[in-house]
């Protein structure tokens, strides 16, 4: 996993395309409102539906809060894109930080529950009870998003020293 983790620092730290914007004296803070302004239709669109799934706001169609989902996808992906400009710009600050670690499983999971809830339960008419499962572990898998993210400034990782590395690395190796 370390290895990994080397490949992907040295992936990103070779992307210089992104540093020119993200240093200027708006590049940073923009990208800041952007990322947030996609989280917000992310978790706004998927939290109205995953509630309404756990019973809230019965009178509301699911298919009516289904047709929002593509606004959801669209926060997805203006997040997806700042977070990339984030990383381009600062990759040993977010590979080797503890909380982004944890933001990446989160996500990964959240996909993956997605991914079952629309294989295994959207288009079959599972149960009423699997759904309402994989809602509950999708609120708490974006939650666990929000807050590993929001940690990423409070765990900076610093120098590994002579320390070795870890399976997975929580400081900077010596570069």
């Amino acid at each position: 996993m370390y290895t990994l983790q080397l490949w992907i620092y040295h992936t990103f730290r070779a992307m210089k395309w992104a540093i020119p914007f993200m240093t200027s004296k708006w590049g940073w803070p923009f990208c800041e409102t952007v990322h947030f302004l996609g989280l917000s239709l992310l978790i706004g669109t998927i939290g109205m539906f995953d509630l309404r799934l756990l019973g809230m706001g019965k009178r509301i169609p699911i298919a009516a809060l289904h047709k929002l989902i593509l606004w959801g996808v669209s926060g997805y992906v203006l997040a997806l894109l700042t977070g990339i400009m984030f990383l381009a710009t600062e990759p040993d600050q977010y590979i080797f930080n503890s909380a982004f670690q944890w933001k990446i499983v989160f996500m990964a999971a959240a996909g993956v529950n997605m991914a079952t809830f629309y294989f295994a339960v959207f288009r079959r008419r599972e149960t009423e009870l699997s759904a309402k499962l994989i809602a509950a572990l999708s609120l708490f898998l974006w939650i666990g998003v929000i807050v590993f993210g929001r940690m990423l400034t409070f765990f900076r990782p610093a120098d590994c020293g002579s320390d070795p590395a870890a399976f997975i690395s929580t400081c900077i190796p010596l570069r």
